[in-house]
């Protein structure tokens, strides 16, 4: 789909469908505004009076216009209440509109967003950006691998025309416009890479991916090989990869876009399993097929890195990305061993299926040595977050509570829900163990926070936020913005992250 802004009056193009966006307590308003033929005002009126059309959120209403305006169709969008309208809320509608209008096979549409009047806090500008975004999001699919593709090219709009606007209005939404669609283009890599099946996802094709991804964004890239890793002396992260007969990658891109402070310079780490059985402690066999997505922390790291970079943001970040699979090979670390992490740190493995801190915290001992701060990880580290949170949250955990207000507002500002869980000391006890100084799992209680604790231990005092994202990475059900499949989290919150940083 190609969006376009236009100067010209709308109501005098030839359209397949004209999409209004009307408020349920303002629908007259927006329907004036349309100023159609007498006949056909009066028809759509009576329609409103009758209650068919009546604006509440998320109701679609098609009138056909029988040669009464130059447009064939007019689709009414119901935004709701005033009082309740918001950009999540924007883009959620725009992606049912976007389906409705791909599943009737027109092609050429226009959208009237001057239609209504906003709330003084938004912009027509920030409007347009979450009616791109959530238009974007809401048309995503997923058939690189069938041979019949559900869909074609002739069943998704061709053109989708915003308007009307003058000069000024024009620029600043082109730039609105622009933004969305690299954010937008962000998440959808990341979906890319999470839904693709686990062998044609292996660590060295997931750090391939990362390289062209890096090219494309024109940022630095580097994946170093076992013999590196073992040299680093990386012994957590290689113990997860013993199992395996898939090489473990450390990716590791760069983005320098604030280089007069080369001192202030993030790291953003993504837990990169590419397929977790659980090792030795091996998982049931139900469902085990989702954990091709294991990978979902590396995958939002990849895009958002990707997407800073292409938005030109002046910030700096260091993205780093342990990959492995967790498999159970004849060689495979067993529990009860012990591991020595790049720090030092010795760790028992108590449970092999809790693999995902051991390559986390090799990543952040690393990003220590570089002088990286604040630290953000991201990783679809327990199940335990979607018993505390369901599937609405992802969890955040942090020893700053500066960075984790930002991140809050950043999510805020997204759509992307999270919520922050405690860090007491009262938990570390439970990782405690007899014969190292850390064991990798502390038990079923409070198994979201024990784990958040572990990688605490290895981000030490640096600023340093975690956000797991088991629980909100897939999805089991179209809704809104989202496929069935991966959503991308939390790839547009991490973006919107590294603005607000970059303005300060």
């Amino acid at each position: 789909m190609i969006v376009i802004t236009s100067e010209t009056k709308l109501l005098d193009l030839e359209l397949d469908c004209l999409v209004s966006y009307i408020f349920e307590d303002d629908i007259n308003t927006s329907i004036e505004f349309l100023n159609l033929d007498d006949e056909l005002q009066q028809y759509i009126k009576g329609l409103v009076d009758d209650s068919e059309i009546n604006g509440r959120f998320g109701q679609l209403n098609l009138v056909h216009t029988h040669n009464k305006a130059k447009q064939k169709r007019i689709l009414f969008a119901g935004m709701g209440k005033k009082e309740d309208f918001s950009l999540t809320r924007t883009r959620k509608l725009s992606a049912e509109v976007s389906r409705f209008v791909k599943n009737k096979k027109f092609s050429v549409c226009g959208g009237l967003p001057t239609s209504v009047e906003l709330p003084n806090s938004l912009s027509i500008s920030d409007f347009c950006e979450a009616l791109v975004e959530g238009a974007y999001l809401g048309l995503y699919s997923f058939e690189s691998h069938m041979s019949k593709k559900a869909d074609s090219t002739e069943s998704k709009p061709s053109q989708f025309l915003l308007g009307e606007f003058n000069k000024q209005e024009r620029d600043n939404i082109d730039k609105a416009i622009k933004k969305a669609t690299i954010v937008s283009e962000s998440a959808k890599l990341a979906r890319d890479l999470v839904n693709e099946p686990a062998n044609l996802m292996t660590p060295s094709i997931l750090a391939e991916k990362a390289k062209a991804a890096a090219k494309d964004a024109h940022i630095d890239y580097k994946s170093l090989t076992r013999n590196q890793i073992e040299k680093l002396g990386m012994g957590a992260f290689l113990g997860v990869s013993k199992g395996s007969d898939e090489d473990p990658k450390f990716i590791i891109l760069r983005y320098i876009g604030d280089p007069e402070n080369p001192d202030k310079e993030l790291g953003l780490i993504g837990k990169g399993i590419t397929f977790d059985s659980g090792g030795i402690s091996i998982k049931p066999a139900a469902n085990m097929s989702a954990m091709k997505g294991d990978m979902g922390g590396a995958a939002a790291v990849i895009a958002s890195i990707s997407g800073a970079a292409r938005l030109e943001l002046p910030i700096n970040i260091t993205a780093l990305v342990p990959a492995t699979e967790n498999m159970p090979g004849g060689s495979a670390t067993k529990p009860g061993d012990l591991l020595t992490a790049m720090n030092g740190t010795t760790i028992e493995v108590e449970n092999t299926d809790a693999e995902g801190r051991l390559i986390l915290a090799d990543a952040l001992a690393y990003a220590n040595t570089k002088g990286l701060s604040p630290l953000l990880d991201v990783a679809t580290l327990t199940g335990a977050i979607g018993i505390a949170l369901g599937s609405v949250s992802m969890g955040l955990f942090s020893n700053d509570d500066t960075l984790a207000q930002e991140l809050t507002e950043s999510s805020q500002s997204t759509g992307e829900k999270m919520w922050r869980m405690p860090l007491w000391d009262e938990y570390k006890e439970q990782n405690k163990s007899t014969v190292a100084d850390i064991k990798n799992t502390g038990g079923r209680q409070a198994g979201s926070i024990t784990a958040a604790q572990f990688l605490h231990e290895f981000a030490g005092n640096t600023p340093w936020a975690h956000l797991d994202i088991a629980s909100v990475f897939m999805s089991s059900k179209v809704d809104g913005i989202y496929q069935k499949g991966a959503t991308g989290q939390p790839v547009r919150t991490l973006i919107a992250l590294f603005a607000k940083l970059a303005a300060k």
